[in-house]
């Protein structure tokens, strides 16, 4: 019986050197993303002004991170950084709903796996990596969800120990975004051993006394685009910034918890597990860096 894809819409992806559509692209059943979630992923904002073309949002960072993971898991990388820009502009170029009426900010979800052999566990060499990619209209948090903050959920943090790189094995980033789904939440805010470390798809700010505090760059987190991102701007706008092993109890204790992501950008978390953070309404150091991160994407664009 064929693949039943017409499920998924036409829109355009890049699948090995190639673009085609989502409900036309076809992997073997033996790549090894599929079978053992072996690759890494990136995802990059993609940012423009009327008339122009769209532009990357910390692209060299991201580059830089891809880099990391390939090399962490011993991937060739397929491409340079001036051909994993190109593939993006190509994919908006041919989006239907690009063009003069159409969205300005894209998001770029791009996948590299090791390739396609029969199933053994050991990192056989000379595979060539499979490539596949997305550039899909960004979807920003609504209005409502800047205006009032968003509830999120705690839970242990079950995951494995080299968070740091940005794996396709994702099951355990699904099983934490699972329980907050079903409680009606956005996050679920994870710890290990009684610290803070980061949510199911998101980096998790502490916000005291005026202070921004993050969990230390380790393998137990993975390193968010917006950290660097957020420290510059704490630099320029003088709010403090630490990076440190924070304990559940001054999370709890936060006067303003934050998440950032390619997606979220900086969000304000109002509530956690049913209790109100702080105010519970999102807070001043929320608004600077929120209102920061604008100019910065707009000196993107």
């Amino acid at each position: 019986m064929p693949y039943r894809t017409d499920h998924l819409p036409a829109l355009p992806c890049y699948l090995n050197g190639e673009i085609t559509t989502l409900d036309q692209a076809r992997i073997s059943p033996l790549d090894r993303g599929f079978i053992f979630g072996d690759g890494v992923y990136e995802g990059i904002a993609f940012y423009s002004r009327p008339g122009e073309a769209a532009r990357p949002f910390r692209f060299e960072q991201h580059m830089a991170r891809l880099e990391r993971s390939l090399k962490e898991t011993q991937i060739a990388n397929p491409h340079t950084r001036a051909e994993w820009k190109q593939i993006a502009l190509d994919l908006i170029a041919v989006h239907p709903e690009a063009g003069a009426n159409g969205p300005l900010d894209w998001f770029y979800y791009f996948q590299v796996t090791r390739g396609v052999a029969l199933r053994d566990h050991p990192m056989l060499p000379g595979l060539t990596p499979t490539v596949f990619a997305t550039c899909l209209p960004l979807k920003p948090p609504t209005a409502e969800q800047r205006a009032q903050g968003v509830a999120c959920v705690t839970a242990d943090d079950f995951r494995w120990k080299k968070a740091h790189i940005k794996s396709i094995s994702l099951l355990g980033a699904v099983f934490a975004r699972q329980l907050s789904y079903e409680q009606g939440a956005l996050e679920t805010v994870m710890f290990r051993d009684g610290f803070l470390s980061e949510a199911a798809a998101s980096n998790v700010w502490v916000v005291k006394d005026g202070k921004v505090m993050g969990p230390p760059k380790d393998n137990l987190v993975l390193e968010g685009i917006r950290y660097g991102a957020i420290e510059e701007i704490c630099r320029a706008a003088g709010i403090g910034f630490e990076l440190r092993r924070l304990p559940k109890a001054e999370v709890l204790a936060a006067d303003e918890l934050l998440l950032s992501s390619a997606t979220k950008e900086v969000l304000p978390i109002t509530t956690l597990d049913g209790q109100p953070v702080g105010t519970g309404k999102p807070g001043p150091v929320y608004a600077r860096l929120y209102a920061a991160y604008q100019q910065a994407k707009e000196a993107t664009a």
